[in-house]
């Protein structure tokens, strides 16, 4: 049997919770070869990123190569089959229509003593996106990362991705076309990374970097926050899914597939459910599918990982367990889910009822697929058109409100021991009292 099967009060159970819990371990291999190109990159501009392609990707370009040609862009979604481009279009429809529903206004208010008080709200000016490339091509997480920022109102949306010897894959640069990407160059890893965040003599420094990708670029993008921001260090794809007995075994197994094959190895598939014969028939499940499916063997590589079949006492044990974990996806294919929803403290996205299985969230449901990993959905956020919103206070004092707050602002300001912070108030009350 490929999948292990634990019940919840066992000490296997408790070594396998204790090593999901357990932070990924960085390495500090990757650490110092990703800050070694970050700064060839800075030192090299153009001529360091062709140099990298070459290198890590086999492929040589010229500098003239290194954009895709606006005009390739254009004539993009007429050179994939008309129903590639309807689906992705359709994608990008529902992934627009939901994000619009998540910006945030401006406001401005009058209070008691006078004061206006505000916030204003606008897009980020540039943003990075970094679209994987390596294993497979991902226009679903073009349209996912890209159609937000648009929403918010993002003027330059920049691209990267890794070339392949194969040439621009047909799909993504349909899915660029559609997504409203105003630049795309040909460059990959750690080193797209530095690019985008220090510039190089083809490649304006962005002022945001967002999208999933490999350790290396995860550990660039951690180096280069603060020279710009980022949205979050993904990593290997989740799926936690709370059953019951009227669950159906062969979908919770294909589910389960669903997010082990991704192919790194270290992605997690876990089933609870407190009856052991839905687990018992999940396994058998499991085993079918994995007999003709073309990533079968990096399947069974994450069921004998980071996985497993665990029988707990009871749904209220199931959530318990689940809101330690925090997993990116959620599905509860259980009787009347709804009831059940508001248990979830921590989860990326949840999945309710057997009709839901984590795949529609991922191409089109509308809702974004870059969501919290790692156990991060305890504290951070799917990313969101909100993600490329910046906002300013504002604050417009008055006479008024000055004479009432004032007193108190000195008297603070005093106890921190800042003297000219409170002078800074006072000689405005002096200044006004003088001219009566």
């Amino acid at each position: 049997m490929t999948a292990r099967l634990l019940e919840s009060p066992s000490a296997g159970f408790r070594r396998f919770l204790e090593s999901i819990l357990k932070p990924a371990a960085g390495s500090d291999r990757i650490d110092r070869e990703v800050a070694a190109i970050i700064k060839t990159v800075r030192r090299g501009g153009d001529r360091a990123l062709l140099a990298l392609t070459e290198r890590f990707d086999g492929v040589r370009l010229t500098r003239s190569r290194l954009r895709v040609a606006a005009s390739e862009l254009k004539s993009a979604r007429g050179r994939i089959p008309p129903a590639e481009r309807r689906a992705l279009e359709l994608a990008a429809r529902r992934i627009t229509e939901f994000h619009r529903r998540t910006l945030e206004r401006s406001f401005r208010y009058r209070d008691r003593v006078g004061m206006t008080l505000g916030q204003t709200v606008g897009p980020i000016r540039r943003v990075g996106i970094y679209v994987p490339g390596g294993q497979g091509a991902y226009p679903s997480s073009l349209l996912m990362n890209a159609i937000p920022a648009r929403v918010a109102g993002v003027k330059e949306i920049v691209m990267v991705s890794p070339p392949s010897r194969e040439g621009d894959n047909p799909g993504v640069m349909a899915a660029a076309a559609i997504a409203g990407i105003t630049e795309w160059y040909r460059v990959g890893g750690a080193q797209a990374v530095a690019a985008l965040a220090y510039g190089t003599e083809s490649i304006r420094p962005v002022d945001k970097i967002v999208g999933p990708g490999n350790a290396w670029v995860q550990a660039a993008k951690r180096m280069v926050y603060g020279i710009v921001d980022i949205d979050k260090l993904a990593g290997p794809s989740e799926v936690l899914v709370i059953a019951d007995r009227s669950a159906n075994p062969d979908w919770i197994a294909a589910d389960l597939i669903a997010q082990a094959e991704h192919g790194s190895g270290d992605e997690s598939a876990i089933l609870l459910t407190p009856s052991r014969a839905l687990a018992e028939k999940v396994a058998a499940a499991l085993e079918a599918a994995l007999e003709d499916l073309p990533r079968a063997a990096a399947v069974r590589r994450v069921l004998r990982g980071r996985s497993a079949l665990v029988v707990v006492a009871d749904l209220d044990e199931a959530f318990q367990v689940a809101n330690r974990i925090a997993p990116e996806h959620l599905e509860l294919e259980i009787e009347h889910p709804r009831r059940w929803l508001s248990r979830v403290e921590a989860a990326g996205a949840v999945f309710l009822g057997a009709m839901s299985p984590a795949p529609l969230g991922d191409y089109l449901a509308g809702p974004n697929h870059v969501l919290p990993t790692g156990g991060s959905a305890r504290f951070a956020s799917p990313l969101g058109a909100y993600d490329f919103l910046k906002r300013t206070s504002i604050i417009e004092g008055s006479a008024g409100a000055l004479e009432k707050l004032g007193p108190a602002v000195a008297r603070l300001a005093r106890m921190e021991g800042f003297e000219g912070h409170a002078r800074a108030i006072e000689i405005r009350a002096a200044g006004r009292r003088r001219a009566r």
